[in-house]
C-alpha cells in the first residue's frame, strides 16, 4: 500500500534529575556535595533512506518518543544520557510542524539526499548536582535542579518522488505497459480505467551506463487539479521531475479525441502548478500498434507541432519507437542537468568577455 501523507507525533526524551547526596566516609570528615548531573535527553531526528518507499508505516505507528536521561548518582556520578531516536523516511519526504489549532504548516526540511538528517525535537537537558553548587560559604548545598522536559512536535509528513522523468496522461494511456517495457517495475496492467491506482517507479537502463528514474503515475481526468480521481495528490509527485513525457492513446478503443486529450491534460498541468507545465515535454502517441485510424495520428501531430514539442509514435507492446523516446527523454535530462549545475549558473552570471581578455574554456562531451 502507498501511503504519501501522514501525521505523526514526537517527543524527546527529558533530562535526568541532579542528585541530592554528600560523601559518607569512613576517617573523611566532612566529606561535602557528591551528587552528579543528570543526563540530557535523547532528541528526535529524521533521516532520509532509500530502504523506504512509502510512509504506510507511520499510520500504524503515529507516535514517537525518544529515551530520557537517567538521574544523576552519588559519588560524582553522571547519570546516562539518552539515545537519540532516528526515524527513517523515504528520500523525497518534506517534514512539517503543524501549527496547533490552524490547519497551517511550517517547513522544517526537504530530504532530498540519502543520510540527510534534521533534529525535529531536541531532548532535554540534565539537571544540575549539588556538587555544583558548593562554594565557599555554602560547603553542603542541598539544591539540585530538575530535568528539563524534551521538546514535543506535530509534524506533518509528505513524500514527493524522486524521478527525472515522470509518465502523464489520460487513464489506459499505456503508461503502465510503458514503464514495464522499460524498466523491471511491473504495475498492474489490465483494461479498464484507474488500473494504476498508486505512482510506480522504475530505473530506466540505456547503452554506456546511463540511467535515469522513471516515474509513471495514474490517469488524469478533468478537473485533476481540484482533486477529481485524486488528480493533485499524484499531480504533486511530478514536481521534481526534470522532464514530462506525455502519452496520448491514438487507438480508436477508448471513443475518445487524442487532441482534445492533449489539450485536457496540458489544462490540469498549467492550473496546478504553471512551472509543471512549464518542464521540457515530450509527446508520445502512445498504442500506434492498435492505430485504426491514421488521421488521428495526424491529427495530433499537426496539433503538437504547431505548438513547438516534439511527436514520437510508440508502441509499449511491439516496443516501437520506444528507443527513440528514450535517448529524446536523455537529451532533455542531461540539459535539465546541466541548467541546474552550480557551474552553469556561475556560467550564465558571469560578465560579458571585454577586449583583450582571455577567451572562455568550452565544456567538453556531457
Amino acid at each position: 500500500m502507498f501511503v504519501d501523507e501522514v501525521d505523526i507525533q514526537v517527543t524527546a526524551g527529558a533530562g535526568g534529575r541532579g542528585c541530592l547526596s554528600f560523601r559518607r566516609e569512613k576517617r573523611v570528615p566532612r566529606g561535602g556535595p557528591d551528587g552528579g548531573d543528570g543526563g540530557h535527553g535523547g532528541s528526535v531526528v529524521i533521516v532520509a533512506t532509500p530502504r523506504r518507499n512509502t510512509l504506510i508505516d507511520f499510520r500504524f505507528h503515529p507516535e514517537f518518543v525518544a529515551p530520557r536521561g537517567r538521574h544523576g548518582e552519588g559519588s560524582n556520578r553522571a547519570g546516562q544520557s539518552g539515545a537519540d531516536l532516528e526515524i527513517e523516511v523515504p528520500i523525497g519526504t518534506l517534514v512539517h510542524e503543524r501549527v496547533p489549532g490552524t490547519p497551517e504548516t511550517v517547513l522544517l526540511a526537504d530530504l532530498t539526499e540519502n543520510g540527510q538528517r534534521v533534529v525535529v525535537a531536541r531532548g532535554g537537558r540534565g539537571g544540575l548536582g549539588n556538587a555544583r553548587f558548593a562554594t565557599a560559604t555554602n560547603r553542603a548545598p542541598r539544591k539540585v535542579q530538575p530535568g528539563e522536559p524534551g521538546e514535543e512536535r506535530f509534524l506533518r509528513l509528505h513524500l514527493k518522488l524522486l524521478a527525472d522523468v515522470g509518465l502523464v496522461g489520460f487513464p489506459n494511456a499505456g503508461k503502465s505497459t510503458f514503464i514495464a517495457r522499460v524498466s523491471a517495475a511491473r504495475p498492474k496492467i489490465a483494461d479498464y480505467p484507474f488500473t494504476t491506482l498508486t505512482p510506480n517507479l522504475g530505473v530506466v537502463t540505456l547503452s554506456d551506463d546511463r540511467s535515469f528514474v522513471l516515474a509513471d503515475v495514474p490517469g488524469l481526468i478533468e478537473g485533476a487539479w481540484e482533486g477529481h480521481g485524486l488528480g493533485h495528490r499524484f499531480l504533486k509527485h511530478l514536481e521534481r521531475t526534470k522532464v514530462l513525457i506525455h502519452l496520448v492513446d491514438v487507438s480508436s478503443a477508448t471513443g475518445r479525441d487524442p487532441v482534445a486529450d492533449f489539450e485536457t491534460v496540458q489544462r490540469e498541468l498549467r492550473l496546478f502548478d504553471a512551472a509543471l507545465a512549464a518542464k521540457p515535454q515530450i509527446v508520445a502517441a502512445s498504442k500506434i500498434d492498435a492505430l485504426d485510424e491514421p488521421d488521428r495520428l495526424a491529427r495530433l501531430t499537426a496539433h503538437v507541432s504547431a505548438l513547438g514539442l516534439p511527436v514520437l509514435a510508440v508502441s509499449g507492446v511491439t516496443g516501437q519507437g520506444v528507443d527513440a523516446l528514450l535517448e529524446a527523454a536523455w537529451r532533455d535530462i542531461v540539459l535539465a542537468r546541466h541548467h541546474e549545475a552550480p557551474d552553469a549558473r556561475q556560467k550564465s552570471e558571469d560578465p560579458p568577455l571585454q577586449a583583450g581578455d582571455p577567451p572562455a574554456m568550452e565544456h567538453g562531451p556531457l
